[in-house]
């Protein structure tokens, strides 16, 4: 870092922490906020404007706010791998993890062009515009598809550069992230658009 006057190496096992952190752990509670953590649909839609400094919302802001933030990672992420490996290697990892960046990054690009709720006050998020609902579907559809490449990216990097601490923390995540949605999805919490 000229600026600073100072030299940081770069390891492969930053680039490993910090996209397992931000694909195995910051996005999937991020997508289980808006999930499970949206209100129960009510005949007057929100009441109150859905803003970061409004607790009432939480839902959104955690999910918008934290996704921008591991959108924001994974290009960190990116920068490091590629001054690792001083390129582009072609490798099936680096398929599935560029695959996944990108979709990251539109999903970032649809989110700011997804238009309004219907519905009276600040918007029904049950009740939505022809334009919403096209954004729903690209949206959750896309989400699923940047998952399957996070996995990939995940999997074939742990065996092109093993970490079996890390291996044991990603098993032990995705295994805590399914009882949680389990309990909650039997609790009732999920409320579907």
């Amino acid at each position: 870092i000229d600026f600073l006057g100072r030299t940081v190496p770069v390891h492969w096992d930053y680039h490993a922490i910090l996209m397992v952190g931000v694909w195995v752990m910051l996005v999937p509670i991020c997508i289980i906020t808006i999930r499970f953590g949206k209100p129960k649909p009510t005949l007057n839609g929100i009441r109150e404007q859905v803003k970061l400094t409004n607790l009432v919302s939480w839902w959104f802001s955690a999910h918008k706010y934290g996704l921008y933030l591991a959108v924001g990672l994974s290009l960190l992420g990116l920068a490091v791998a590629m001054t690792a490996s001083r390129g582009f290697s072609g490798s099936v990892h680096s398929i599935f993890g560029i695959l996944t960046i990108v979709l990251g990054c539109l999903q970032v690009i649809s989110g700011l062009l997804r238009g309004k709720h219907g519905g009276r006050n600040y918007g029904d998020p049950y009740d939505m515009t022809p334009r919403r609902r096209k954004f729903e579907a690209y949206h959750k559809t896309a989400g699923y598809f940047a998952g399957f490449f996070a996995i990939g990216a995940v999997a074939s990097g742990l065996m092109q550069f093993p970490m079996p601490v890390l291996a044991a923390v990603v098993l032990i995540f995705v295994l805590v992230v399914l009882a949680a949605c389990i309990v909650l999805e039997y609790k009732g919490y999920r409320h579907d658009g």
